[in-house]
C-alpha cells in the first residue's frame, strides 16, 4: 500500500510543484507574443512569419523605387537585400524549407495550423540573434527615414513596411530560458518581502488571537447547561458563511460612511476617524486580522472541543477529591491532555491562514498602498493580472517552501511528542 499512496502524493502534490518550478526558470508571459511559450532552443513561428513575409517581400520590391534620393534608395535595398538573405539562410536550415512550404501551402487554403510540431521549427541560437537584430535595427532606418521624407508617398510606404518588418521579428522567438534569474530578482525584490512579511503577521496575529478565543469557546460548549445544543450551531455560523460573502458584510462594516463597526470604534476611541480601519495600513491589517478571527474562531474551537471531550470525566473527579481548583484542574489536567488536539488545530490553521487569498483580497484587495497584500495575493496579480507565468511561477513555488518548512517545523518540535506521548501510553 505504501508505493500507490506515494503515487498518490507525487501526483497531487509534487507534480503541480514541479509544473511551477519549470515554469519559473523562463521569462514566460502571455502577454508577450515573443515569450507565450517556453523555449529552450530558439524557434520561429511559421505561421506567423510565413504570413507576415508574404507582404514584407512584396512591399519591399518597389520601395527603393519610390526612393526620393539615392541615399534612401542605398537604405532601401541594403534592407531589402539583408532580410531577403536572412530569410534564404532561415529556409536553407535542415528540413525548414519544406515545413515552410507546408505552412504557407495550408495559409493559403485558410487552414489552421494546429499541430505544434508544424507550426514551430528551431533554429539556431546564434542566427536567431542576428536576424532579430537586423530586423530591429532595418525597422529603425525606415522609421527614420519616413519621419525625414517630404514624400507623402515614400512616408506611407516605409511606415507600412516598418510595421511588417515588427511582426517578422516578433515571429522569431530567441530562447526564454533565464534559469534562477527569477528567483535571484525576487530575492532582492522590496514587495515580495513586504507581502511576505504581511503573511506572517496576519497569520501569527490571527492564528494566535483565534487558539486563545477558540480554546474558551470550546471549553464553554464543552460544559452541560441547558440550550447547550442551540449555542454550538450558533458558534459555527461565522465558520459556515462563504469566506468571499463575510469579507463583503465586513466591507460594509468598516466602511468610514455607514460602517456600524468603525462607527463604534470611533465613538470608543479605538481609532481617530472611521475611515482609518479601510485607508490605513494599520487599519486595514487590523480589519482583515479582526475579521478572520471572527470567521475561523468556531473551527478553531470545533477541533478543540473535539480534544476536550477524549478527556475522561473520572480524570476531574479525582482532582477534586484531591482539592485541586478548577485552574489546577486546567493546568494539570485539561492543556496536558489537550495538546495533541492544539498542535494539530495549529497546523491546520497556520497553514491555511499562510496561504490566505480570498479574505483580502474581497475585503482590501491588498491596500491601501500593498500594506495588507499577502504573498498568495501578489502570486495571483503577477500570474493572471499580468499575465506573467515565470515570475508568477517564483512566487507559487516560494509559497510552496513556506508552507514546507512550516510543516517541517511542526512535525520536527511538535510532532514527535505527540507520536511519543501515544506510544508511552
Amino acid at each position: 500500500m505504501v508505493a500507490p499512496a506515494l503515487i498518490l502524493v507525487i501526483l497531487v502534490t509534487l507534480l503541480p510543484v514541479a509544473q511551477s518550478f519549470y515554469n519559473s526558470l523562463f521569462d514566460y508571459r502571455l502577454n508577450d507574443p515573443s515569450r507565450s511559450e517556453r523555449f529552450i532552443q530558439s524557434n520561429v513561428d511559421l505561421e506567423r512569419y510565413a504570413n507576415d513575409f508574404f507582404y514584407l517581400s512584396r512591399d519591399l520590391e518597389g520601395l527603393a523605387a519610390q526612393a526620393p534620393n539615392n541615399e534612401a534608395a542605398d537604405t532601401a535595398n541594403e534592407i531589402s537585400e539583408g532580410i531577403m538573405g536572412y530569410h534564404e539562410e532561415l529556409l536553407a536550415m535542415d528540413g525548414l524549407g519544406e515545413q515552410y512550404k507546408e505552412v504557407e501551402s495550408l495559409l493559403a487554403t485558410y487552414t489552421p495550423i494546429a499541430e505544434r510540431e508544424l507550426k514551430y521549427a528551431k533554429i539556431d541560437n546564434e542566427f536567431a540573434e542576428e536576424y532579430k537584430d537586423f530586423l530591429t535595427n532595418a525597422e529603425e532606418e525606415l522609421t527614420a527615414l519616413s519621419q525625414t521624407s517630404a514624400d507623402e508617398a515614400f512616408t506611407t510606404a516605409t511606415t507600412n513596411i516598418a510595421g511588417s518588418i515588427n511582426l517578422a521579428n516578433s515571429s522569431i522567438i530567441t530562447s526564454n530560458f533565464i534559469g534562477l534569474s527569477n528567483y535571484s530578482r525576487y530575492l532582492q525584490d522590496e514587495r515580495m518581502w513586504t507581502s511576505l512579511g504581511n503573511t506572517f503577521v496576519f497569520t501569527v496575529a490571527s492564528v494566535g488571537a483565534e487558539l486563545v478565543l477558540g480554546l474558551l469557546v470550546a471549553l464553554l460548549i464543552n460544559r452541560v447547561f441547558f440550550g447547550r445544543g442551540i449555542v454550538r450551531a450558533s458558534v459555527l455560523i461565522p465558520w459556515a458563511i462563504p469566506t468571499a460573502v463575510a469579507a463583503m458584510m465586513w466591507g460594509f462594516l468598516y466602511d468610514g460612511q455607514t460602517g456600524i463597526v468603525a462607527h463604534y470604534f470611533e465613538q470608543f476611541g479605538l481609532i481617530s476617524s472611521a475611515s482609518d480601519l479601510l485607508s490605513t495600513g494599520t487599519g486595514g491589517m487590523f480589519s482583515v486580522i479582526f475579521a478572520d478571527v471572527w470567521k475561523t474562531t468556531p473551527y478553531m474551537a470545533l477541533l478543540l472541543l473535539a480534544g476536550l471531550q477524549t478527556i475522561p470525566g473520572s480524570l476531574y473527579e479525582a482532582a477534586e477529591v484531591d482539592g485541586a481548583g478548577k485552574w489546577q484542574q486546567f493546568w494539570k489536567i485539561t492543556l496536558p491532555l489537550l495538546k495533541s488536539s492544539i498542535l494539530v488545530a495549529l497546523l491546520f490553521r497556520t497553514l491555511d491562514a499562510f496561504r490566505v487569498f480570498d479574505l483580502i483580497y474581497v475585503l482590501t484587495g491588498g491596500g491601501p498602498a500593498n500594506s495588507t497584500e499577502s504573498i498568495s495575493i501578489y502570486a495571483y496579480i503577477t500570474l493572471f493580472s499580468q499575465q506573467n507565468f515565470g515570475e508568477g511561477s517564483v512566487l507559487s513555488v516560494i509559497i510552496f517552501v513556506c508552507v514546507a518548512i512550516i510543516s517541517a517545523l511542526f512535525i520536527k518540535f511538535i510532532g514527535s511528542d505527540l507520536f511519543a506521548g501515544r506510544s508511552g501510553r
